[in-house]
Formats: structure tokens, C-alpha cells, sequence
């Protein structure tokens, strides 16, 4: 279970951060589910990306905490990205 307390708090942290930045910003929503998805796995992709960049793999160094941090700001940007993306395609 002590391996898995990580990963569930990237999810979660990845998909606040995902349907956050979605009601900042709404050119960027991909409705309820979409943010959710995208933002669960920009919070997984995020943090593990977090720890192979110097600089940012201080918030390796911070434990949960760290983890949350980083998986919340993947997850912002994996679905402001996935949202611009989408809305230049449909255009």
C-alpha cells in the first residue's frame, strides 16, 4: 500500500489541477470527464517528470507533499494543453 499512497495522490492532485485550470481558463475545458482523465495523467507524467528535471527534483525531496505539488501542476498543464489542442483541431 506504501507504494501505491503516491500514485493515488498524483491522480487525485492531477485531476483538482486539471478541472482547475479548465474554470480559469474556458477556452481549455473538455468538460467534467476529459479534465479529470487528462489531469489524472498530466499528474502522474508531471511528477515523474518533475524528478528527471535539475532544478525540480527538489520536490522529490518533499515526500507526499512534493508529489502533490507536482502532480497538481502536470495535471494544469497536460489539460490546458490537451484543450488547445483540441479546440485548434476543431477550428
Amino acid at each position: 500500500m506504501e507504494a501505491l499512497l503516491p500514485i493515488i495522490i498524483q491522480l487525485v492532485a492531477g485531476g483538482v489541477g486539471g478541472n482547475g485550470i479548465a474554470q480559469a481558463l474556458k477556452q481549455v475545458n473538455l468538460g467534467p470527464i476529459g479534465n479529470t482523465i487528462a489531469g489524472a495523467i498530466g499528474g502522474v507524467g508531471g511528477t515523474a517528470l518533475a524528478g528527471a528535471v535539475p532544478g525540480l527534483d527538489a520536490l522529490a525531496g518533499m515526500g507526499l507533499a512534493g508529489d502533490g505539488i507536482a502532480g497538481l501542476v502536470g495535471g494544469g498543464v497536460l489539460t490546458a494543453i490537451a484543450g488547445f489542442v483540441k479546440n485548434k483541431m476543431a477550428s
